[in-house]
């Protein structure tokens, strides 16, 4: 955050008048008690390079007495554990919700300034910063769009997340199975036919969705055909949100997927700490068209979000925007350039596979170009396995591993050192482990689909706030599961409250834990029991 608030200048900013006005306003000067203290603080510019930022920036150089938290007192106090590792001006930018630095909740000066930039450079009506994460934003998409008891559609691999909206709001969740390819372990998008059964489904039950909830793209970069299924949706009225956590970056290089506001969809949520460079937990939550009620998404947004947001995440926000805007058409040049090499030299690389759209059945539209997921199973590894090589051997560290493949994203930090590390470190795991392992591991790890057989008997809220209790592994199964268990990373919920407990469900969490993975959620992080719901 130090970075970015010293790369806006006053060289580079326009600074903002220092005219007096009235001292309880925004943009005001300020005026002790004693009446010969003036100190000027920053307006809302409208056009400004970052004016949160500037904001940010002005008002740690006050020369002010401070009798406001945070105990830090802007560094005065700063634990030296901490400052050590960040330096002091970290501490001295971590400022309250003071006049001049705006209301998140109620916005009027800089970050209505800063939201109504990033609106204009995402192609968005409205703009929320969320200092929760994309985790938020899904949440109160979902809580904005279904009441309790109102229907859901979304894929059965949508993350952690929609799982949480779902408990939050009360929906009821009608799953849409992925499409799921064994051999790589990894399922992909939902397709059109898909929506248009579900939708139709509802319809013969005299039921209609409240909103369809999209992942795309997914981690491992495929997207799905949102443009076609959001002209279905909003054909009955039906709203579209798009969990775009993993595709901020879209819409700034001609090569890229189509953006989900680009595509017609009514709620777009985006990970601007993932591609993009804020920092990690800061997300956006665009806005577009009349389907959805803003204020409603305001109030959800105040609800789920902490009531003393940071200060540095917001304006690391202003700040990922205003890079963007500085060479929006060709910022993400030199990283595609770094992509398309590295793609080619791994696919020459004997024994390793790179993913790509022709691994499904279903014609997908497109794939991240800045995601390169690596298979490995040719090998006779596991993709845990291999990452542990990588890690220790190469000092490589992957985005996300699965059981059969490892995934790299490339971003505007990607150095050509970083990139012949890893093609290095590739070459040696193809010289070291050969075919000849394949046959084993694949008898071993036979792709149980994850999600083939799925029933729901509690909506996730009923089973979320039932009364539980703890029993062996083997008794667990067909009873109703009432904890929410997943691989984090992707963080997408292997069991979910309110379904069944399958066999299938329960041997490949044991079979991929077995394998290195990490499991999240679980009460017995061993796996030898579960939570089941009393009923």
């Amino acid at each position: 955050m130090l970075c970015m608030l010293q790369n806006f200048s006053q060289e580079n900013i326009t600074r903002p008048s220092t005219s007096k006005l009235c001292a309880t306003s925004l943009g005001a000067q300020r005026t002790s008690n004693a009446g010969n203290l003036l100190v000027d603080a920053p307006t809302a510019t409208p056009g400004s390079t970052a004016p949160l930022v500037l904001a940010l920036q002005s008002t740690a150089k006050q020369d002010v007495a401070c009798f406001h938290f945070p105990g830090h007192n802007r560094g005065k106090a700063a634990p030296s554990l901490m400052s050590e590792v960040t330096g002091l001006e970290t501490f001295l930018h971590d400022l309250p919700e003071l006049p001049e630095l705006d209301d998140l909740f109620s916005p009027k000066g800089v970050i209505l300034d800063a939201q109504m930039q990033a609106a204009k450079l995402f192609g968005a009506s409205e703009t929320w910063f969320l200092v929760g994460g994309t985790t938020c934003g899904i949440q109160a998409s979902i809580m904005a769009t279904c009441s309790p008891g109102e229907i859901l559609i979304l894929p059965r691999n949508s993350h952690i997340s929609a799982t949480s909206g779902l408990i939050l709001s009360g929906a009821i969740p009608k799953y849409i199975m992925p499409r799921y390819n064994s051999h790589w372990d990894i399922a992909g998008g939902i397709t059109l036919s898909q929506v248009d059964r579900a939708v139709k489904e509802l319809e013969e039950d005299g039921k209609t969705a409240a909103a369809v909830l999209l992942t795309s793209p997914t981690y491992h970069g495929i997207c799905s055909n949102v443009s076609e299924i959001t002209k279905l949706c909003h054909a009955r009225n039906i709203p579209v949100i798009v969990d775009e956590a993993h595709g901020a970056h879209f819409g700034f290089h001609a090569e890229f997927p189509s953006t989900a506001l680009e595509q017609g969809v009514d709620l777009a949520v985006q990970s601007t700490h993932k591609v993009l460079c804020s920092l990690t937990q800061s997300s956006m939550l665009h806005m577009s068209g009349n389907l959805i009620d803003r204020e409603r998404i305001s109030r959800c947004l105040q609800t789920l979000q902490s009531s003393s947001p940071s200060y540095l995440l917001l304006a690391s926000l202003d700040a990922a925007r205003a890079q963007l805007s500085e060479n929006s058409e060709t910022i993400f040049n030199k990283a595609m350039d770094l992509s398309l090499e590295t793609r080619h030299q791994i696919r020459a690389i004997p024994g390793v596979s790179v993913l790509d759209l022709t691994n499904f059945i279903s014609g997908f539209p497109s794939i991240d170009p800045l995601r390169i997921t690596l298979g490995v199973s040719q090998l006779g590894i596991s993709g845990y396995m291999a990452d542990e090589i990588l890690y220790e051997g190469h000092h490589v560290i992957p985005e996300l591993v699965g059981s059969r493949s490892l995934t790299f994203a490339i971003n505007l930090g990607t150095r050509r050192e970083d990139v012949q590390r890893l093609v290095s470190g590739i070459n040696f795991l193809s010289a070291n482990y050969s075919k000849e392992n394949e046959l084993e591991f694949n008898k071993e790890d036979d792709g149980c689909e994850p999600f083939s057989s799925i029933t729901m008997r509690m909506s996730p809220r009923e089973a979320f706030f039932a009364k539980k209790r703890k029993v062996d592994i083997g008794e667990s199964l067909g009873q109703i599961c009432g904890e929410l268990v997943c691989p984090y990373p992707p963080g997408i919920p292997l069991l979910v409250p309110g379904e069944v407990i399958t066999e299938e469900a329960i041997q490949y969490l044991l079979d991929i834990r077995r394998m290195g993975a990490a499991i999240s959620g679980a009460s017995d992080h061993q796996l030898s029991s579960m939570l089941v719901c009393n009923v």
